[in-house]
């Protein structure tokens, strides 16, 4: 139960992530805007597995999970410059606390790259999304303003 209370969560982030972006004006608000939502689609892809809406496939986890990754290096970079939009969810915490936003993001970083080299069977995502999606919230919570 608790798995697919979780899956949901990240589905109805997904939905307002991609409501949110309408009518941006802020370039870089937007780019950081579309990082973050490239991140919840690969978690999109890793939560399909998990639920049995998809096949799970080793190899698209995998990558699923490097890209994470990658972005997740990417993210500090997006916030150096504290950029604001109306339609911007980032708080201003996280300039205040850019160390503790950075560490957050590196931990994410990390690891998504375990995981990228670790996910080996259907069996391993329901652990890789706990833990992704933790380390998710965890800074969702600190730096990103609830809609």
């Amino acid at each position: 139960m608790r798995r697919h209370l979780t899956l949901a969560a990240i589905g109805l982030t997904l939905a307002g992530a991609a409501f949110a972006h309408t009518g941006v004006k802020n370039a870089a608000v937007k780019a950081r805007m579309d990082g973050m939502s490239a991140i919840a689609a690969e978690m999109k892809t890793l939560g399909q597995m998990a639920k049995g809406d998809i096949a799970f496939d080793p190899v698209t986890a995998k990558a699923a999970a490097a890209t994470i990754a990658k972005l997740a290096a990417e993210t500090p970079i997006l916030f150096e410059a504290e950029e604001d939009d109306p339609k911007s969810e980032a708080k201003a915490e996280i300039w205040d606390s850019f160390a503790d936003f950075t560490a957050k993001s590196d931990r994410l970083e990390v690891l998504a790259l375990e995981l990228s080299d670790s996910i080996a069977a259907e069996r391993d995502l329901a652990s890789a999304m706990k833990s992704l999606g933790a380390t998710c919230q965890a800074c969702h919570k600190d730096y990103r303003e609830e809609n």
